[in-house]
């Protein structure tokens, strides 16, 4: 089986985590790099990525990189590519580009340049041309420009892996799927012990525990891109989800999820039952501070609202302090991850991270605070002070 040069993707900050993922996925040559992760893997390796990588984004073949001077060059190096060996004349494509540092005029003019080499390699092979489809395209093209080195990608994943195919609706500020698992993760929490969100809005890092505690492979439930190539092969990638089915089990801790918005707690629920993890989770409409743990030595993770207006701020600034008196009081053995852009937040709990982990939320530079509350000492201070 041809082994292929790949760019698997992730939000920014898990890129440790996603190495780790792709080391059990059997991947081979792994670098990490900004944004995701290089690596060696064949088509099996491609479509088992996809499956069960639980903070990749996409995972991107490399078709063709290189030195370029001129704009000319992108269309020659485009051109060289063998188009109509990966996908048919009547599959549409869109050509998405990126650069960094790009020694370029203009973005778009270099997508067209790839768009034109594309169309004509078609034309010359097959008489006709494909077309280009802007919101759901079956083929998705990826270019990359750093300086003046070019990289053409295929992408394998289709929409991004973070749309697991569950979520109906988000509810305000959402935290995608992805970068959920991540935070996760990087908290070490694996589905053994209890969790709790008492923040938990549409309920994406309930959920997430869940599939993690039933070990269910995320891309069960969706298609991909990879179903549109060429080199599908499709009783390979039926074995594939077999053995993924076949490995779904019963979760060993309870999960809790918590919001004082009774709306945005049925949507967690419609989520919960899309994702078929609803009978794993209970939920509860209530006030932060008034939920208990559900167990003992258990992880929560939480991604508390935070303000933009002034007075937003204000009134989180005055909930901090309570929020961390709560945490000593009832959560003594836990280990506690606050998920926010205000870095103010842990000071104002007073409380001290043990960690405390980069990550960006979009386009929002947020930090995962990771707390351990450690059993009897807190109550001990309050006690003597």
């Amino acid at each position: 089986m041809n082994s292929y040069p790949l760019f698997v993707s992730c939000p920014r900050g898990l890129e440790a985590i996603l190495n780790q993922e792709l080391v059990t996925l059997g991947c081979e040559q792994i670098h990490n790099r900004d944004g995701g992760v290089a690596v060696n893997g064949d088509l099996a390796s491609v479509y088992r990525i996809n499956l069960y990588s639980r903070v990749a984004s996409r995972v991107l073949i490399r078709l063709s990189s290189g030195h370029f001077r001129h704009e000319n060059d992108i269309y020659q190096q485009a051109k060289k590519i063998n188009w109509p060996q990966w996908f048919d004349v009547n599959k549409n494509f869109k050509i998405h580009i990126e650069g960094k540092q790009a020694q370029i005029n203009s973005l778009n003019f270099a997508a067209l340049k790839v768009k034109d080499a594309l169309c004509d390699v078609f034309r010359d092979t097959t008489g006709s041309r494909p077309s280009v489809e802007k919101f759901r395209p079956d083929i998705r093209i990826h270019v990359f420009i750093e300086k003046n080195e070019l990289s053409i990608y295929l992408d394998s994943s289709g929409e991004a892996l973070f749309k697991r195919g569950y979520r109906s609706d988000t509810g305000e500020a959402p935290l995608r799927e992805n970068l959920a698992a991540g935070l996760l993760l990087l908290a070490g929490y694996n589905g053994s012990q209890p969790f709790m969100d008492p923040f938990c809005g549409s309920g994406t890092l309930a959920i997430e525990a869940a599939l993690i505690a039933t070990n269910t492979a995320p891309g069960l439930e969706r298609s991909f891109g990879f179903e549109n190539l060429h080199n599908y092969n499709d009783a390979l990638w039926q074995q594939l989800r077999r053995a993924a089915l076949a490995a779904k089990s019963q979760p060993q801790a309870p999960i809790f999820g918590a919001d004082i918005d009774g709306k945005l707690i049925k949507l967690a629920q419609n989520n919960a039952r899309y994702a078929e993890v609803d009978q794993y989770i209970e939920w509860q409409v209530s006030d932060a501070l008034d939920t208990c743990p559900n167990g003992a030595n258990g992880i929560m993770i939480s991604n508390p609202p935070y303000g933009v207006r002034l007075s937003e701020i204000q009134l989180l600034h005055a909930l901090y302090p309570q929020l961390g008196s709560w945490l000593k009081q009832h959560f003594a053995g836990w280990l506690i991850g606050m998920f926010s852009a205000d870095r103010e937040m842990p000071k104002l709990m007073r409380l001290s991270p043990k960690r405390k982990i980069p990550l960006f939320n979009g386009n929002l530079d947020c930090r995962l605070f990771l707390l351990d509350m450690v059993a009897g000492s807190n109550r001990q201070k309050e006690h003597k002070a």
